[in-house]
């Protein structure tokens, strides 16, 4: 008898979020659209789905009404005060590292590299959350399926 191994649970930082919404035809959506078709579980926060809106109306006010769309297909997951985090990270990203945490996410999708970048393909760092890419991401389940 073969057991079937567990989707991955996946949390979505606010920018992948905000090109999911801006570019319904990229990585991000797809990683949302396979979620949404049960490859994956997605979740979010009401803290990264309000920092996307902010910046989708700041820099591409038409698709914020893409961006309900988008995360109406997401498991919400707050973060919870208490709940560690990476010592580096500032203090903006710290609830959605405890968001991952709390949901208990195998992978923290992002685009930040400049606050996640050190912090990625490291879970020994980051307490078994794999921080990574989109593009990272879907080229390593392309790797697993060979």
């Amino acid at each position: 008898m073969t057991t079937k191994a567990p989707r991955p649970r996946l949390f979505l930082d606010a920018n992948i979020l905000f090109t999911a919404a801006h570019n319904r035809a990229g990585k991000a959506a797809v990683v949302i659209e396979l979620g949404a078709q049960g490859r994956w579980r997605c979740f979010t926060s009401a803290y990264a789905v309000e920092e996307a809106r902010r910046n989708l109306e700041a820099k591409y006010p038409a698709v914020v009404q893409s961006l309900h769309t988008v995360a109406t297909s997401l498991q919400l997951q707050e973060h919870r005060r208490g709940l560690r985090f990476p010592a580096s990270l500032p203090a903006k990203d710290q609830p959605i590292f405890q968001a991952a945490l709390a949901c208990r996410a195998d992978f923290l999708l992002t685009g930040d590299r400049r606050h996640f970048g050190s912090l990625m393909h490291r879970p020994q760092e980051t307490f078994g959350v794999h921080v990574t890419t989109v593009a990272c991401f879907l080229r390593l389940q392309l790797e697993d399926q060979r």
